[in-house]
């Protein structure tokens, strides 16, 4: 029996419509899949003193917290007085990690065995693979204003830890900004927003690093990599986290770390009033790490061999 007119159509219409309709719900179920990162634990920093007697807020490498597999330290140092941080960091060596300091606020000159120097200021970002081993030195200004800034350690994988070392310097002009559509906006240090692409490239771990300014009442979700370690820090105001948008995350006030739980996404809210947070995330090693002061290697004999090189001098390579 012949089709009608009418089943003739709709079968067109099917047919045309079918991919469509297939996209769709794969689409759908994808986002039905994605997993939404929540606070694991909220840390609260410990007061330190490192270098020559900077004062400083520590949240990773204390005594509850040694690591977040790869990061091995997380710093905030900040104080309007100078005597609170002008001794400075004087020479001093590292091997087996990355070290990435962020300026808020304030300046510090900095040189080393390679014969680099010059001065990071507000904004300004300062990637040092120490790869083999790298003597340096991290001395801040006095004023006009605070001293405020971050340092983090990162580190670097078996095969990469007696790699050549290497700085990557990063003005404040050549980190983008992504504008957000409730006002706040996000300086993009490593990884990727909306397609935008951070100073920051070529880092084995694949990291993201992220500086985010909320106004009051706005959210910011951000893919992060299913496995990769995340977590956030908050230094000026709260924010929640975690089912955000719905008024259920979890509150995270100033200046406090949070542990993010795995997942695909991140979503952060400022509730009441602007806030700013770094988002961290990395691919963590799962290697065997063994730290010794400014070492992170994989055995504790790599760790002697480091001590008996720098006690021989035989510590920097050409």
């Amino acid at each position: 029996m012949p089709l009608t007119r009418r089943e003739l159509l709709a079968g067109a219409l099917g047919a045309a419509l079918g991919p469509a309709l297939a996209r769709a719900a794969g689409a759908n179920a994808k986002e039905r899949a994605m997993t939404e990162r929540t606070v694991k634990e909220v840390v609260v920093p410990t007061p330190a003193s490192d270098g020559a007697g900077v004062l400083l807020k520590r949240s990773i490498a204390t005594p509850t917290l040694d690591h977040l597999d790869p990061f091995f330290l997380f710093d905030h140092f900040g104080s309007e007085r100078p005597d609170d941080y002008i001794a400075g960091f004087p020479m001093h060596p590292h091997r087996g990690i990355e070290t990435i300091t962020y300026m808020l606020d304030g300046s510090v000159s900095h040189r080393d065995s390679m014969g680099n120097s010059g001065t990071i200021g507000t904004g300004d970002v300062q990637w040092m693979t120490a790869g083999r081993g790298i003597m340096h030195e991290e001395m801040p200004h006095a004023g006009p204003r605070r001293l405020d800034g971050f340092q983090v350690w990162v580190n670097l994988p078996r095969k990469l830890k007696m790699t050549a070392p290497r700085y990557q310097d990063v003005p404040s002009a050549r980190i983008p900004e992504v504008a957000l559509r409730g006002g706040g906006r996000v300086r993009v240090i490593a990884g990727q927003v909306e397609g935008t692409a951070g100073a920051v490239r070529e880092i084995f771990a694949d990291p993201s690093y992220l500086d985010v300014a909320l106004a009051a009442g706005e959210t910011f979700e951000q893919p992060v990599a299913r496995g990769h370690t995340a977590l956030l820090y908050a230094y000026q105001g709260e924010v929640s986290v975690g089912a955000a948008s719905a008024g259920r995350g979890r509150a995270v006030p100033s200046p406090r770390l949070a542990i993010l739980s795995d997942g695909d996404v991140v979503r952060v809210h400022a509730p009441a009033s602007p806030a700013r947070f770094l988002l961290l995330s990395a691919q963590p090693l799962h290697e065997p790490a063994v730290r010794y002061g400014p070492f992170v290697m994989n055995t504790k004999e790599e760790i002697a061999q480091a001590l008996h090189e720098l006690r021989s001098g035989t510590f920097i390579r050409p």
